[in-house]
């Protein structure tokens, strides 16, 4: 029986501030660092992790498609699981927690990438959400043999493509679609997924087409920092839902990533971010991730020192936004997110699961006491 996916999907929860992890399914977790204690990416491994979040009830477990590694003296990234069977396999190991599949636009066929969120949809009993990617990564298209597109047919795509996943998620006739880049003929999916009228999509884009089709077509869009000042942020935030209501007449939720690095003193936990970034840091395999990433391709001009802040911000955790200190600074600084405009935000360690287990045994109860998660 289908149901409004508001009632199934933690994403759409009315917490002041939902809570997520991200990229449980790859090794090293979010560092780029031959940090002992990183994450080693079994299955008991990412299904204790997800149990882990399950109990604190967060709403969105977070992969990331990768298929190899960024090289440097560590391959960060280069073991991990495919992000549609590791949904599904989570979804049957947690109960409450939101679980998403991540999905490369041109790796997937859009008949295939319904079908298979439909049947974990299922498995989630209406937790799933679709995390759609244009792709950037040369060398992983490589790998398949597909061309890395241009910059502007990458969204063009991917518009037919979630147009066509969405009309199959939630159309009982069949359809005949004709576009540029898809043509499919008598399109069907039966059984259609739990939630009506189709599933949570979430998006990751920061180029001016890639904020309109984040706008356009999904219901979270995903968003990094880059800078410390608060207004500047909170304006950046606004901007996506400023533009889903003024261009499209609807309405996103925005959500962020930080990094929490926690000691008893600040000084300890500022120690700490120093050793395992600048003392233990495989910098070779980041620089090799900001330079593919800031391909001419990709139409990124950065400059030699936008290069390297974001090494350091991949090095660190994945461009996660630090927040570092004792844990009431990093309570503070949760809030500082949510005044910020944030919805929600996916969270990582440097080690994760012991991360994991001191944020849930000492830092969650004071981010319930300071209100962060109540329901508005």
């Amino acid at each position: 029986m289908r149901r409004d996916r508001r009632d199934t999907n933690p994403a759409f929860s009315t917490r002041k501030l939902k809570l997520g992890t991200f990229q449980t399914n790859l090794d090293s977790g979010c560092v780029m660092s031959d940090l002992d204690g990183r994450l080693d990416i079994t299955w008991p491994n990412t299904v204790k992790l997800a149990k882990l979040a399950d109990e604190m009830e967060f709403e969105a477990l977070v992969p990331v498609a990768r298929w190899a590694g960024f090289g440097g003296n560590t391959n960060p990234q280069g073991p991990g699981f495919e992000c549609y069977s590791w949904a599904a396999g989570i979804s049957a190991s947690t109960h409450k927690s939101g679980v998403v599949s991540t999905s490369h636009v041109i790796l997937n066929h859009p008949v295939m990438a319904a079908k298979q969120g439909a049947v974990i949809d299922h498995i989630s009993n209406g937790r799933f959400t679709l995390n759609i990617v244009c792709g950037w990564n040369t060398p992983e298209m490589d790998m398949f043999g597909v061309k890395l597109q241009e910059h502007e047919d990458r969204y063009a795509c991917a518009d037919e493509w979630i147009t066509i996943v969405k009309r199959l998620w939630s159309e009982d006739e069949t359809f005949d679609f004709e576009g540029k880049f898809y043509n499919i003929k008598k399109g069907y999916l039966q059984p259609k997924p739990i939630q009506s009228a189709y599933p949570a999509i979430m998006n990751a884009g920061a180029s001016p087409r890639a904020k309109h089709f984040a706008t356009k077509n999904c219901d979270l869009v995903f968003t990094g920092l880059r800078t410390y000042d608060f207004d500047a942020n909170a304006k950046h935030v606004q901007s996506y839902r400023d533009m889903a209501r003024d261009e499209y007449g609807r309405d996103v939720r925005v959500w962020g990533l930080v990094n929490l690095v926690q000691a008893e003193t600040e000084k300890e936990a500022r120690d700490f971010y120093n050793y395992y970034v600048h003392e233990k840091g495989d910098w070779d395999a980041a620089y090799n991730m900001v330079n593919t990433m800031g391909a001419e391709i990709n139409q990124r001009n950065y400059t030699p020192e936008i290069r390297k802040f974001m090494a350091e911000q991949f090095v660190s955790s994945w461009g996660g936004f630090p927040l570092i200190g004792t844990k009431e600074q990093i309570v503070d600084g949760l809030d500082m997110m949510s005044r910020i405009g944030f919805d929600g935000v996916l969270l990582s360690w440097p080690r994760f699961e012991q991360g994991m287990r001191e944020f849930r045994d000492v830092t969650y109860p004071l981010v319930q006491q300071a209100g962060l998660r109540d329901f508005l």
